[in-house]
């Protein structure tokens, strides 16, 4: 009886996990080669230990995760230098990937760089986050979590979209709600609508705005209806893609200084040539068309793969 009791302990601990499963599978980089001689080796070992559980660690959604569920994404920060006593001025760069039903590719949800991240650290600094005090006690050391907890709400916004129709709005409402109560102080910005044409509340503002429904349906459309469709459905899929691709053209066009559609695009090149490099002339065209409004970076790329 007591051996039946300890096995039901257990099991029940387990299970326990498991529905509390976190949702992401994050790695941490930090680069600190430009300040090695300013800082303490231990202070970079213990900030990426401590940010790698903060992540990976810590529940961001209700939602149950499966160890396979968990979103794959990487949080890179290059520290450029030493502003005073544990203050750094870094650039964070942000990769988050999702699986292509019946495929052996992930396709890139967001690849983007932050390059206005200032945050204060010192060892056994504590690493905290509370949605309901964003600011903490000390501006500078609330500005590193801050920051990371915005773009994990837009990881798990895309991911969400990208599954269910409208499904990661919980999520950029989430990251609305950190810009709208950022830590502020001297040496943080990013976080105001007038802190140059790229920000974090511009990008949250394309997703949470009044009218920004056709961006989210666009996320759903290009990887529901499209990627997720592919190995079944290969012509319906690719005639969704293009009506999501035309989609984010109309998005654009509508306000040429939208981040979010340039971001959206990162890295899409070679997955995009992969879909249609067997797709009629017609349709080829149209694509074309659309990516030169979309895509300028990369046009003579994809017309000399598609034309």
């Amino acid at each position: 009886m007591v051996q039946k009791f300890v096995y039901i302990f257990f099991i029940g601990l387990f299970l326990s996990a498991s529905l509390s499963a976190q949702e992401l599978a994050a790695t941490i980089s930090i680069q600190s080669s430009k300040v090695d001689n300013q800082v303490d080796a231990k202070v970079i070992a213990q900030l990426q230990t401590q940010l790698k559980d903060f992540i990976n660690q810590r529940k961001w959604t209700s939602d149950i995760f499966a160890p396979e569920e968990k979103i794959d994404c990487n949080f890179f920060i290059t520290i450029e230098s030493v502003v005073s006593q544990n203050v750094f001025n870094a650039k964070l760069s942000i990769v988050s990937n999702r699986p292509v039903y019946n495929a052996a590719y992930t396709s890139s949800l967001l690849n983007m760089q932050d390059a206005n991240f200032t945050f204060k650290y010192q060892l056994a600094q504590p690493i905290e986050f509370n949605e309901n005090r964003v600011q903490g006690s000390d501006p500078l050391q609330a500005n590193l979590t801050a920051t990371l907890a915005y773009y994990i709400y837009i990881i798990l916004g895309l991911d969400y979209d990208s599954f269910a129709a409208k499904g990661g709005v919980p999520y950029f409402e989430k990251a609305l709600n950190i810009v709208n109560n950022a830590p502020e102080g001297a040496g943080i910005t990013g976080w105001k609508s007038y802190d140059g044409q790229r920000n974090r509340y511009i990008f949250i503002d394309n997703f949470t705005k009044s009218g920004s429904d056709k961006i989210h349906d666009v996320i759903f459309s290009y990887y529901r209806n499209g990627l997720d469709a592919m190995s079944e459905k290969p012509e319906i899929a690719k005639g969704a893609l293009l009506n999501a691709l035309m989609s984010l053209q109309e998005i654009h066009e509508a306000s040429s200084s939208s981040m979010a559609v340039p971001i959206l695009m990162q890295g899409k090149y070679a997955e995009i040539v992969g879909v249609f490099n067997s797709a009629d002339k017609a349709l080829k065209k149209q694509l074309l068309t659309t990516l030169s409004s979309i895509d300028i970076a990369n046009i003579n790329k994809y017309k000399e793969k598609l034309e």
